[in-house]
């Protein structure tokens, strides 16, 4: 099992490494892009980005990925001037129990592709996971990472839900609501709205809502943060609703065109000073 590489502790695994190049695989939300923000600021360097996209779908039925959104997953290799590697999502939730083992047709055998590929192109020591909750997905990207020599970081796993999403916010994290699927959450009132504290606060309180959505009830999509030079802008998009529930619908935000706007020039010492006193509240953490 690895040790997650949190605030400036190490993996005995990686004795006497202390910073990593690394690749994100991102899937555009608002806790992929926090966990970057909390690499930069533990000294590693960002090499590359990767990504699963559907083949066809606009939301594919995944355990382990979020797709909604994946139109606009191209314009961060431009917004953060970083390669980008991206790889069709082939394989089904095939094995579904607390343990993975290896299994062809899996669709976690596709994110082993896909760092593959990455490891034989750049020079990556690490993987940045935005995983807070979620041991179905710990498990799978430990079992990936091990059989590719890689270190995990996961500098949000099991960490306070509230205060995370505080300091998401003032971190100038700017993240759209593109999809939900819980109570007090409505597809024509919540979607593409800015995720805010206040209002899943709210939900926790009165329903038992995952306050970052590590229960599936809404996924976003990061318009802009202190790592990108550019930001993304939606120029058009489609409410879809995929459940009429009348107490939880599920919809989603289909994104029809959208294009990148520049940003007026921020010094990287400045992003470092915005963010490093962020990742002194992690911990090392069993991941």
């Amino acid at each position: 099992m690895y040790n997650a590489i949190c605030a400036n502790k190490s993996n005995p695994l990686f004795s006497g490494k202390t910073n990593f190049r690394i690749v994100k695989v991102i899937n555009g939300g608002k806790d992929s892009c926090y966990n970057m923000m909390q690499c930069i600021a533990a000294g590693h360097e960002i090499v590359a980005l990767a990504n699963l996209q559907p083949e066809k779908k606009d939301e594919l039925d995944s355990y382990m990925y979020q797709t909604v959104g994946h139109e606009a997953i191209d314009l961060y290799a431009e917004a953060m001037d970083l390669p980008m590697y991206r790889r069709t999502i082939q394989g089904t939730s095939l094995v579904i129990g607390k343990d993975y083992n290896q299994q062809d047709g899996d669709e976690v055998e596709d994110l082993y592709q896909l760092l593959k590929l990455v490891k034989e192109k750049e020079i990556v020591e690490g993987v940045s996971v935005g995983a807070i909750l979620s041991d179905y997905q710990r498990v799978r990207v430990e079992h990936v990472c091990q059989r590719l020599g890689l270190q995990p970081l996961a500098y949000l796993w099991r960490r306070c839900q509230e205060d995370l999403l505080r300091e998401m916010i003032s971190s100038n994290i700017h993240a759209l609501i593109i999809k939900v699927a819980a109570f007090g959450m409505y597809p024509g009132s919540n979607l593409k709205s800015e995720f805010e504290s206040l209002l899943f606060l709210k939900l926790s309180k009165k329903y038992g809502v995952h306050v970052c959505g590590e229960g599936g009830e809404y996924e976003t999509l990061t318009l802009d943060c202190p790592l990108f030079k550019k930001k993304i802008v939606i120029d058009s998009s489609k409410v879809v609703v995929h459940s009429a529930d009348a107490f939880a619908p599920v919809g989603y935000l289909q994104l029809l065109k959208m294009h990148l706007e520049d940003k007026p020039n921020v010094s990287y010492l400045m992003i470092l000073t915005g963010i490093g006193f962020m990742s002194k509240t992690a911990e090392l953490t069993t991941f």
